[in-house]
């Protein structure tokens, strides 16, 4: 009954392939929700290749993915993905902001358009199905899985979204931009009592006026969020191309001097949620 949680893209803007970029990681926003055994796949950042790859060695064939929004650096790992070649896989894609202006399918399809990337769209062999709905909208996937979701402020839209399964709840809350001093009213219904969320934290509180308009949040907004809406744990994400491995440290050591409950993301960390009746719901591994 647990909820398992694998980052496999941690970094925002563009990936960061550097000595020091290392210990948090450099590919673009990925991460994988296991349910029971059914593949909830938030993003589609450059670290959906290596997901891909690990996918189909568990030799799995049947796939969901969420997209937040669809800006570059969330959508250039898609055709890398390595399931996307294969016949035998069905895959279903939803976004959340698309539906006036032509909708999921049409973005993924134009980003594999020549002369930008030499493997059309029509080449790729799995089964591929496309929903578009309106953020705000909640809905079931089966097998007890259900998701809420709620409009995100950034430039082109942006979704957030909430899955629920078991008793337990994981949010996936990225690339939104907040107002200083009027928390977002949107998110915070969305997280109400999450088990863990992953928040937006592009910038710091110092950096973030610099920035206004650009679409991200920080991590001191996101604790404030957190704790307002009574979540257990907070994952940092997002994590600025300029912000190295050293900079992540030190965020993370003043972040765990403002809150207990809260991480650095890190490529390849685990997070484990256990159902509600346990005392010990959570545990993170790297």
């Amino acid at each position: 009954m647990s909820i398992n949680v694998k980052f496999w893209g941690v970094r925002g803007s563009i990936a960061t392939p550097s000595a020091d970029h290392m210990k948090y990681g450099g590919n673009t926003s990925c991460v994988e929700v296991n349910v029971n055994g059914r593949i909830i796949i938030l993003d589609a950042g450059t670290g959906v290749r290596l997901l891909g790859n690990c996918l189909m060695e568990r030799d799995l064939k049947d796939y969901l993915f969420l997209q937040s929004h669809t800006h570059w650096d969330h959508i250039n790992g898609f055709p890398f993905f390595g399931p996307v070649y294969r016949d035998d896989v069905s895959i279903k894609i939803m976004a959340g902001h698309l539906s006036e202006c032509g909708g999921i399918k049409k973005v993924l399809s134009s980003q594999m358009c020549q002369p930008t990337f030499p493997v059309p769209f029509s080449e790729l062999s799995a089964n591929l199905s496309f929903t578009d709905f309106k953020a705000g909208e909640s809905f079931s996937l089966g097998d007890g899985i259900f998701v809420r979701t709620a409009p995100l402020k950034h430039p082109d839209g942006g979704t957030g979204y909430r899955i629920e399964h078991g008793g337990s709840a994981i949010c996936y809350i990225t690339d939104t931009e907040h107002v200083i001093g009027h928390p977002d009213k949107d998110i915070l219904d969305l997280i109400e009592g999450a088990d863990l969320v992953i928040y937006d934290s592009t910038y710091t509180d110092e950096e973030y006026p610099k920035f206004a308009g650009w679409g991200h949040s920080t991590w001191q907004e996101g604790i404030r969020l957190c704790q307002a809406a009574n979540v257990g744990q907070m994952a940092i994400f997002h994590h600025d191309p300029s912000h190295d491995d050293a900079f992540m440290d030190n965020i993370a050591e003043q972040a765990s001097k403002v809150w207990s409950n809260v991480f650095v993301a890190q490529e390849g960390m685990t997070v484990s949620i256990e159902p509600a009746e346990l005392e010990e719901k959570i545990s993170v591994a790297y």
